[in-house]
C-alpha cells in the first residue's frame, strides 16, 4: 500500500527537493559532499534539468534525514513506486512489533502509557490507561475506548469537553502539544495531515474555544522558559479532589524500514512525585 497520493504535497521532484534541503538547512555544496552526488548534478536536479534515478532519490532521502513517509512521496513525485510499505497493525509481518509493544505496554502498569501515530491517533493503550481516561472523562467502567486510530489523543487534550478542564497548566501543555505537531507539520511539507490538524490544535486554543481559554490564543501558548521550572513539563490534574503531577517520555522503535514502524510512540506516564505515585498505585489496584 503506498504511503502517500501521486502529487501530494509538491508538484514534482525538483520543489520537493527545493523544499528539503532548504528545510535542512544545507547548501547545495553540503548536500554534495554528504550524498556524494555532485553539486552541478544537484543543480539540475533542483531546476528540473535533470531527473533523479530511484537510488538517487534514496540517496538523497537519506542524506537530508527525510521521513519514510516523504520519501515515498518523493518517489511518486518522480514517477517511481514507493519505496517503503505502509502496513497495518493487524499485518502479520507487524506480529513481532505489537508483541514488543504489548511487552513495554504492560511493563508500564501501574502507570498508563499509550501508542500513537505520527498524528497522535491512539493506536494501543494499556489497562492503566484506559480506566485513567475513563475516569478523566467520565465514561463508565464498562465502555470501550476505541483503539483503532478514531482518537486523537492531542485534540482530546486541547478540547474543551476533553481533558482540558482538568489540566491546570492546560496553556503550557497545549504550548508544548502545539510545537511538537508544528514539528510534524514541518517535516511532511505543505498540504499535510500534519499541517490540517496544526490548523484545527490552533483553533481549539483560540480565545473563546471554552473555559480557561479567554485571551490565551495560539499566539498566547508560549512555553515557560523560567529557570525555577522544573526540569520537564508536567501534567498538572486535578478532578474530585484528586490532584496529580505527572510527566512523559516518547518511546520510538530503532531501525524502521515501514512508514507504520517509523511514526509509532510509546507515550508512558510517570508520576512527578510520590502522591501521584501512591494514587496511581491505588487506583489501577482498585481496577485490576
Amino acid at each position: 500500500m503506498s504511503a502517500a497520493a501521486p502529487g501530494q504535497y509538491f508538484r514534482d521532484f525538483a520543489a520537493a527537493l527545493r523544499y528539503w534541503r532548504g528545510k535542512r538547512g544545507h547548501s547545495q555544496l553540503r548536500l554534495a559532499t554528504e550524498s556524494g552526488i555532485s553539486q552541478r548534478h544537484i543543480s539540475f536536479l533542483e531546476s528540473g534539468r535533470s531527473q533523479p534515478s530511484r537510488d538517487m532519490i534514496l540517496k538523497l532521502g537519506m542524506a537530508l534525514d527525510i521521513p519514510l513517509r516523504e520519501r515515498n512521496v518523493m518517489l511518486l513525485a518522480a514517477g517511481y513506486a514507493p519505496a517503503y510499505q505502509e502496513r497495518k497493525m493487524d499485518d502479520p509481518e507487524l506480529r513481532a512489533v505489537k508483541r514488543a509493544l504489548d511487552f513495554m505496554l504492560a511493563q508500564q502498569a501501574p502507570y498508563p502509557a499509550l501508542v500513537v501515530d505520527r498524528l497522535w491517533n491512539l493506536v494501543m493503550s494499556n489497562e492503566p490507561a484506559n480506566h485513567f481516561f475513563k475516569w478523566l472523562l467520565g465514561m463508565p467502567d464498562q465502555a470501550q475506548i476505541p483503539r483503532d486510530g478514531s482518537i486523537n489523543v492531542l485534540k482530546l487534550t486541547l478540547a474543551p469537553d476533553g481533558l482540558r478542564p482538568y489540566l491546570q497548566n492546560w496553556e503550557a501543555v497545549g504550548a508544548d502539544l502545539l510545537h511538537w505537531i508544528q514539528r510534524e507539520a514541518m517535516s511532511d511539507g505543505p498540504g499535510s495531515e500534519a499541517s490540517t490538524l496544526l490548523s484545527e490544535l490552533r483553533t481549539l486554543s483560540l480565545p473563546g474555544a471554552g473555559p480557561g481559554a479567554a485571551g490565551a490564543g495560539a499566539a498566547g501558548l508560549a512555553p515557560d522558559f523560567d529557570r525555577r521550572a522544573l526540569p520537564f513539563l508536567p501534567l498538572a490534574i486535578r478532578k474530585d479532589g484528586v490532584a496529580l503531577n505527572l510527566f512523559t517520555t516518547i518511546t520510538t522503535l530503532g531501525t524502521p524500514h515501514d512508514v507504520t514502524v517509523h511514526e509509532l510512540r510509546l507515550e508512558a506516564f510517570f508520576p512527578a512525585d510520590e502522591a501521584s505515585a501512591e494514587w496511581l498505585r491505588s487506583f489501577s489496584a482498585r481496577h485490576a
